[in-house]
């Protein structure tokens, strides 16, 4: 890592907290006195200005780190199976499998898409993240852009956060969607199970545009376009439109469901845990500004439901 860099990104804040807690949970990598001494010697503006330790953060908000310390954790490098799309000098297009954790976190240092990342690319110790700008929960597959340099790190999540970036998942749920719907609910920390998300008049704004693909006897192959990216923003809409995400028992979905479909009760792997997938994704290339657009193949579980539907379907 070189001497000294900045790096700028949008931090999205849920609940209010002490900017040293919620920077040490954003880059794991560092420690927590290693903030604390960039916001003591003024190198952390918060949307432009610097901020002392004691500072509350109660909504999103824009921050750059003069960044002059190697990160205080030792990222392992692992050789772990990395579905690789695209690569250029400046991003990597990766398919993540299901059940695979995107980055790092306290308590969670090995077996992540970051730690083969690094064991595959290990120029990118040079970029903050290893130059993971967005996420996937653990069980969802499908697109992520990792950034290869700092220059092109900060214009794509730039991109990210104008809401520059299309993204487009698909989805197996339960019930009939018949026709497009637009859920616009806020969403917050649930109030008993800090794990979970839930529709909250306190919470953040949220869009997610969802149309159905095909609709089967009981379930919906549906689209969904984000509007905005909220934690569990997908699965929480889903779970409010009483048409959980197969598979994803924290937002409603139940084994029970399908207990008199025994082909489709057959079909469905119980280690697969959610029929979730990104799809597509396009965004600007931060070289040519040329659209780039991908698209993923959905995973074998994924298209062996979907085809038991059809079949079903059509029986």
């Amino acid at each position: 890592m070189k001497d000294s860099h900045i790096y700028d990104f949008r931090l999205d804040v849920d609940i209010p907290e002490r900017i040293d807690k919620l920077l040490s949970l954003y880059l794991p990598e560092y420690s927590r006195s290693t903030i604390q001494k960039w916001i003591s010697n003024k190198d952390i503006l918060i949307n432009g200005k610097p901020c002392s330790q004691k500072d509350k953060i109660s909504e999103s908000c824009d921050v750059s780190i003069n960044v002059r310390t190697k990160p205080s954790i030792n990222l392992i490098p692992e050789d772990i199976e990395i579905d690789i799309i695209d690569e250029t000098d400046d991003y990597i297009v990766v398919n993540k499998k299901s059940g695979v954790v995107t980055h790092i976190a306290p308590g969670n240092y090995t077996g992540t898409l970051q730690n083969g990342l690094y064991f595959k690319y290990p120029e990118l110790s040079e970029v903050p993240r290893t130059g993971i700008i967005h996420r996937l929960d653990k069980d969802t597959s499908g697109l992520l852009v990792v950034c290869r340099n700092l220059a092109s790190h900060n214009h794509l999540s730039k991109q990210l956060h104008e809401k520059k970036f299309t993204k487009i998942y698909h989805a197996l749920v339960t019930r009939c969607i018949d026709k497009p719907i637009v859920v616009e609910e806020p969403i917050g920390r649930h109030p008993v199970n800090r794990k979970k998300m839930s529709i909250h008049i306190n919470g953040r704004h949220a869009v997610s545009k969802i149309k159905p693909l095909t609709t089967f006897k009981k379930t919906t192959h549906v689209e969904i376009e984000l509007v905005t990216g909220r934690t569990h923003q997908i699965r929480v809409h889903l779970s409010y439109l009483n048409n959980p995400v197969i598979g994803d028992s924290m937002y409603g979905f139940k084994k029970t469901f399908f207990t008199k479909d025994l082909n489709i009760s057959k079909t469905i792997d119980p280690l697969f845990s959610q029929y979730l997938h990104a799809y597509s994704l396009s965004f600007r290339d931060p070289n040519s500004n040329e659209l780039k657009m991908y698209t993923a193949e959905y995973p074998e579980e994924y298209s062996l439901l979907l085809n038991q539907l059809y079949k079903d379907n059509n029986d």
